[in-house]
């Protein structure tokens, strides 16, 4: 009874801040911001980021963005927006004015448009990369607009005879290889070298089928089985390039409890997770933003950091890299700040940027002292100076004294600097088992250390006054029996 009410009061919590977008964490802020502790039970905090404006494509001069589904910001600073009803995409400068339309190019000689194009992707050498959805096909082209190269029609045994190859999400490496998500396609993320030709996949998932399953399935018959494999959440939805080759990448998980994924060059998924990494942790019983989180794009931010896009309620989960949730913020409404479709996320300086598609819109966030003070400390714990980390999370503290991870940052810096009883302190506070074993093993050495002269003092003069006692008692025994 008493898990069951445990469970029952954050999930009534997160029912009532999904449906009451009005109320306001802050003065400012449209919508709920709170985060999840040790014991998974949901605390509010202050915002990380605020609403910092809009811009439609009205704004830019041009006719409204209809349905568009991907952005991207380059390494110069432009931002190209894949607007997929209309067909085209949008390039904006490094300060966000329109700069060009990109709706065809020239194949054979003859201009060839795009249809339904889902996603995008900019090298460092300005090669735009189009996930062009319903020509089936990804398109490669310069910066200047003209042709590169055409990935499509990929074949391969693994790939089937029937396959088609519609891709929705594309992101390119250092060595010009390229990564698609295509539609309907659970396998995995595909890969292609830079000649086009396809390699395999990357990120398989491996579904643990549980013994209830394993039961049913021995007296399933082959076509039972085959329609079971359907049903297997192994959807991926979006994909991002961190600079050393790893991509970082989303994908479905109606359990909840794994929607992103860090992918070696080996396809090998290789991220830390605590708990979980699939957005909330509770899912509202009912309402319009009922159901778990649907993580649909991944930005990743640099030192470690990255965050996710979840369509279901409109929220931006930011973890470090050792999978700690650090913020949460954002809400769907119908209020300013607040999305109704979010589709695609980014990056761009210190402001966070989110495409909804329903609005036609780019949403920009900006950081308040909270999340930059976060941002701050993480980065500096991920380079390993947890020294210098300690005066930020300190601040981080005055703001929000229940944010466990910057005790657990003030802690680790008093270990390395052999302040074990401190850190036995903060690590407590930061309810860090792990690293509050190691500190109280090492206070009790050092305690040990410290006292071993006295301990052996004190076992010395124990046995020197135990054996005089011993003979007196011994001669004063002998005495009486020569009396005799």
């Amino acid at each position: 009874m008493k898990l069951k009410k445990k469970l029952l009061i954050p999930m009534i919590i997160l029912l009532v801040s999904a449906n009451c977008m009005n109320v306001s964490a802050s003065a400012n802020v449209p919508y709920q911001t709170y985060n999840y502790d040790y014991w998974n039970d949901i605390y509010y905090t202050p915002a990380a980021y605020i609403p910092d404006g809009s811009i439609s494509g009205a704004d830019l001069g041009t006719i409204n963005l209809l349905n568009p589904q991907d952005l991207f910001v380059a390494d110069d600073g432009r931002v190209y927006i894949v607007d997929t009803g209309n067909n085209r995409i949008i390039v904006l400068t490094a300060d966000m004015k329109l700069e060009k339309i990109i709706d065809n190019f020239l194949l054979d000689g003859v201009a060839s448009t795009f249809n339904l194009p889902s996603g995008i992707c900019v090298t460092a050498a300005n090669e735009i990369y189009i996930a062009d959805t319903d020509n089936l096909r990804v398109v490669a082209l310069k910066e200047d607009g003209s042709l590169l190269k055409i990935i499509a029609n990929p074949t391969s045994e693994v790939l089937g005879a029937d396959f088609v190859f519609a891709p929705i999400k594309v992101t390119v490496d250092y060595a010009d290889r390229v990564y698609v998500v295509a539609k309907n396609k659970i396998q995995g993320i595909l890969d292609f070298d830079s000649d086009a030709n396809f390699t395999g996949f990357s990120g398989t998932i491996k579904v643990a089928i549980t013994p209830y399953q394993k039961f049913w399935r021995r007296f399933s018959t082959k076509a039972q089985r085959m329609r079971q494999a359907q049903f297997i959440p192994t959807e991926f939805t979006g994909v991002d390039m961190a600079p050393d080759g790893f991509i970082y990448s989303t994908n479905v998980d109606s359990q909840s409890v794994q929607s992103i994924r860090r992918l070696n060059p080996k396809g090998q998924d290789v991220i830390k997770m605590k708990t979980s990494l699939s957005g909330d942790l509770y899912s509202p019983l009912g309402g319009e933003y009922a159901g778990p989180s649907r993580i649909v794009d991944i930005v990743y931010r640099g030192n470690g950091i990255y965050s996710v896009l979840d369509y279901t309620r409109g929220r931006i989960f930011t973890y470090d890299d050792e999978g700690n949730l650090i913020y949460i913020f954002g809400g769907k409404g119908s209020q300013e700040g607040t999305f109704k479709s979010p589709v695609a996320i980014e990056v761009k300086d210190d402001k966070i940027l989110v495409l909804d598609s329903f609005r036609g819109e780019i949403m920009s966030f900006k950081a308040t002292e909270y999340g930059s003070l976060i941002n701050q400390a993480v980065s500096l714990r991920y380079d390993g100076d947890e020294a210098s980390a300690v005066a930020i999370w300190k601040q981080v503290l005055t703001l929000d004294s229940n944010f466990e991870l910057a005790y657990v940052g003030i802690g680790k810096s008093y270990l390395a600097a052999g302040e074990n009883k401190k850190a036995m302190k903060y690590l407590k506070l930061g309810m860090n088992r792990e690293y509050y074993s190691i500190a109280f093993k090492r206070y009790r050495d050092d305690t040990l250390k410290d006292n071993l002269g006295y301990v052996f003092t004190g076992g010395i003069t124990l046995v020197i006054v135990l054996f005089i006692r011993k003979v007196i008692k011994g001669n004063k025994g002998r005495g009486v029996d020569d009396n005799e």
